[in-house]
């Protein structure tokens, strides 16, 4: 906008002669203005999901638990739990000796000991982390779909916009034509006064439009910037086909297709995990056998033994049996089983709503494109050739033109819903064609 305004007033100055000056100055506006405003990218739909799979926050913030869970499963993994314990003493014992004063006597020990699981703790917890682990990588999948329907819905509200002011811009011009013809005509005096009114509201009322189109998309467009982490001041510009093709599914093959959901899947890892980490609770309640080795020197310097034992210690557990730790387990089981339940229900009944929506919205879409739409483009050219031709007036014109946009925009506005359902569905069931469907 500022550098059109500055066009504006270099070619005024054109006009009262200053044409050299004007000239280079024109060039300069021109070459800082295309040196300043970076290139408006152009991007596909696969393009989008490329850029949002390598730096969406979202995915990048689910990746990044890999580490805890991969982690937590090398810990579970090892030879032994607990770590071996080394030991070592130091002490200096005076003996007496008959006849001549007491003499320091140095002693040392040294020993290694180590704690042994003897109920099962170990493969209660290497299952537990390994459940763990799968169910990571299931909601990293299942996020990974989520980001991909989210950048299609918001690549969809650009395209539709962009078409819709595509629209807009074709009904503003035949405004503006009969705009210009009522002008001519209220100058020879054909028409009066207020049809010149008329028609000078109407193409505001377009242009006015159009300007909000046009906000809209410069709003959707940084929405898709900011889920594609794309550079500030880059705004894309989509390029692709907003209708959906035939559906290769029908409504048993998207319930069955549910099961394998990545995140009724992550759930189903969870109960398991939950119900590891119970058995690990439980056996926690025997005791660890320590089993120690150790070593020493004891005695004087003329009489110096060595001493070496085994160590075998075991606690009791007749006051603390880990209620704590189990009750706790229990209650992580019961929410993992609720959680499960749960999200197969709603899943269901999500996928169910969708899809009657999404039949409803092609019934509507193909009534619009088939009944519609084509009687109200039969009518437009009819009424212009008459408007031209003097036979009809302008109120009658406006009234057909006005009736042929708002048709073109429930069209436009039923394929967009109907794309938009179409990725909540697939995603909402897990379908494993949804980047082939479309």
């Amino acid at each position: 906008m500022e550098f059109l305004r500055l066009c504006r007033g270099v070619f005024a100055w054109l006009r009262r002669g200053g044409r050299a000056s004007a000239v280079a100055l024109l060039f300069t506006v021109w070459h800082t203005e295309a040196v300043s405003m970076p290139p408006t990218p152009i991007i596909t739909l696969e393009q989008a999901w490329q850029l949002a799979e390598q730096a969406n926050p979202a995915l990048r913030a689910a990746e990044a638990t890999f580490a805890t869970a991969e982690g937590e499963l090398r810990d579970a993994r090892a030879l032994l739990w607990n770590n071996p314990e080394l030991s070592t003493g130091w002490r200096s014992r005076n003996v007496p000796q008959t006849g001549n004063p007491a003499q320091a006597q140095r002693e040392w020990t040294a020993g290694i000991a180590q704690r042994f699981e003897i109920a099962g703790q170990q493969g209660a917890r290497r299952t537990a982390t390994e459940r763990a682990l799968a169910a990571t990588r299931e909601l990293v999948a299942d996020t990974r779909r989520q980001v991909r329907a989210e950048v299609e819905q918001r690549f969809v509200r650009v395209l539709s916009l962009q078409l819709r002011i595509e629209t807009e811009g074709q009904t503003l011009k035949l405004i503006e034509e009969a705009a210009g013809a009522v002008r001519k005509r209220v100058a020879a005096g054909e028409d009066s006064r207020l049809d010149g009114n008329l028609a000078s509201v109407e193409a505001e009322r377009a242009r006015n439009q159009l300007a909000s189109l046009r906000e809209q998309l410069v709003q959707s467009r940084a929405e898709l910037a900011a889920a594609l982490q794309l550079p500030d001041q880059a705004l894309p510009e989509v390029s692709g086909a907003l209708d959906v093709k035939a559906a290769a599914y029908g409504l048993d093959d998207l319930l069955a297709s549910t099961d394998e959901r990545p995140l009724l899947r992550a759930l189903d890892h969870q109960e398991e995990a939950a119900r590891a980490r119970l058995a690990l609770e439980r056996a926690v309640r025997y005791p660890d056998i320590t089993v120690g080795l150790n070593t020493g020197r004891e005695g004087s310097a003329d009489l110096r033994e060595r001493v070496a034992g085994v160590s075998v210690t075991l606690p009791l557990p007749l006051f603390r049996r880990n209620g704590g730790g189990i009750g706790r387990a229990v209650t992580g089981l019961t929410q993992a089983e609720i959680e499960k339940q749960a999200g197969r229900r709603d899943t269901r009944t999500q996928v169910l709503a969708l899809w009657e929506r999404l039949r409803n919205l092609r019934e509507r879409v193909a009534r619009l494109q088939e009944s519609v739409l084509p009687g109200l483009e039969e009518n437009q050219r009819l009424v212009t050739t008459s408007f031209r031709a003097g036979e009809i007036g302008l109120l009658q014109l406006l009234l057909v033109n006005r009736q042929v946009l708002e048709g073109r925009r429930d069209l436009l506005e039923a394929r967009t819903e109907l794309r938009r359902v179409s990725v909540a569905l697939e995603a909402a069931a897990g379908w494993h064609q949804a980047d082939s469907s479309r």
